[in-house]
């Protein structure tokens, strides 16, 4: 998800859309949800990196990635700040890890429904309404993935537009088919694309755990809105 190709919106050019806050507790931030059998960074080992790691999603959501420093980190996790260098050299390599950890699993969400079967309408709407309820659902991490690109070293930050670009490739796919098979009525494919893809991405900027819609209700609402966007035939 990159607007270094004017397709996605990323921190620092035109397409910026902007926000930033969470909270969480070791092991799983705060108002995290993934599929059946998925673990929030369960992937992430030993136990203590995992800690360390969850407790820099609370710091940079809450605080800002600038106005956190390691000791706040390594408080959270309840470790020396000594303990965080043992398994992140830096500050900075514990956001790429978050943002890339973070951006794959956003591109699992948008690919597993764009190869789907069924129309593109269909895929569509399933891949927004995935998307949705993944910035809706662990919208502490998606805020920390989202909006703090700018804070990633030069080589970090252009890995991961890369894997933006992707998640862009995917959406734009499903739509091109449904502009090809006449379904949509899209006279501009990438246009869209960066409007398809800013909606679900705001959402982990306003989303509330206390408010009265559900993740999945947020992304019924969404889905319905995209297809209506691209004029799709229902």
């Amino acid at each position: 998800m990159s607007a270094a190709d004017d397709t996605t919106p990323d921190r620092g050019t035109e397409e910026t859309v902007p926000g930033r806050g969470a909270e969480g507790v070791p092991g799983r931030a705060a108002g995290d949800t993934e599929g059946p059998g998925d673990a929030p960074w369960g992937e992430v080992a030993p136990e203590a990196a995992r800690r360390l790691l969850v407790a820099a999603v609370e710091a940079f959501a809450e605080r800002g990635y600038h106005a956190t420093t390691t000791r706040d980190i390594a408080s959270r996790a309840g470790m020396s700040p000594a303990a965080l260098y043992i398994h992140y050299k830096t500050k900075e390599e514990l956001l790429h890890r978050i943002s890339s950890l973070g951006h794959t699993r956003a591109l699992q969400v948008l690919s597993a429904a764009a190869e789907r079967d069924g129309t593109p309408g269909e895929r569509l709407a399933d891949a927004v309404a995935s998307f949705v309820r993944w910035h809706a659902g662990r919208h502490d991490t998606a805020r920390v993935v989202q909006y703090e690109l700018d804070a990633l070293a030069p080589e970090h930050r252009t890995e991961i537009v890369a894997l933006r670009r992707r998640s862009d490739a995917v959406v734009r796919g499903i739509i091109h088919d449904g502009v090809e098979s006449g379904e949509f009525d899209v006279p501009d494919v990438p246009g869209t694309t960066l409007a398809v893809l800013s909606l679900c991405i705001d959402v982990a900027r306003w989303f509330n755990v206390n408010g009265r819609r559900t993740p999945d209700e947020v992304g019924a609402l969404y889905a319905d809105l995209v297809l209506r966007m691209v004029s799709a035939k229902r």
